[in-house]
């Protein structure tokens, strides 16, 4: 069986809640979804009090390594209960829409504006005021985390030019 070819997003959108807790799917994440691409995803609660909306075949890889953990550690129990609790599937309905989870909502504190953040192969989403406001922030410490992060491992793409 082939391996699912892992989607890697790129991009930051503004999107709203309606009355009922949906979301448009931003157009510019559509076009990013691989050919015949899932409308399937899963969202679950994120670090950072934000939530993290993976592709149905992200979530997949990530809980396949997940159950492999060991059960017999209470870390490990600990940490399978935050992130695995109140994680839920959701689709996109007829017109685009995502319906998001009221108890997922009130973690991240969202109410009606929020932020859509490509993270590689998942999603994070963001009450917009807590997005901005992380953001904004740690922006004077970019450059160190750089390089604390990513060290001599992190290639300049200018020198294979």
């Amino acid at each position: 069986m082939s391996k699912p070819i892992m989607a890697s997003f790129l991009g930051e959108y503004e999107v709203a809640l309606d009355a009922k807790g949906r979301f448009l799917l931003p157009s510019g994440f559509r076009k990013q979804l691989p050919e015949g691409g899932t409308e399937k995803f899963v969202v679950n609660r994120g670090f950072e009090h934000c939530l993290t909306l993976y592709p149905i075949d992200s979530w997949n890889t990530i809980a396949e390594k997940i159950n492999r953990l060991n059960d017999f550690n209470p870390k490990v129990r600990e940490f399978k209960r935050l992130f695995l609790n109140g994680a839920t599937i959701i689709e996109l309905d007829s017109a685009g829409r995502v319906l998001l989870p009221k108890p997922l909502q009130e973690y991240a504190g969202i109410k009606k504006d929020m932020v859509f953040s490509a993270q590689g192969s998942k999603v994070e989403l963001w009450d917009k005021e807590s997005y901005y406001n992380y953001i904004n922030q740690r922006a004077g410490g970019f450059s160190d985390l750089a390089a604390e992060v990513a060290g001599g491992d992190f290639i300049n793409p200018f020198e294979i030019m």
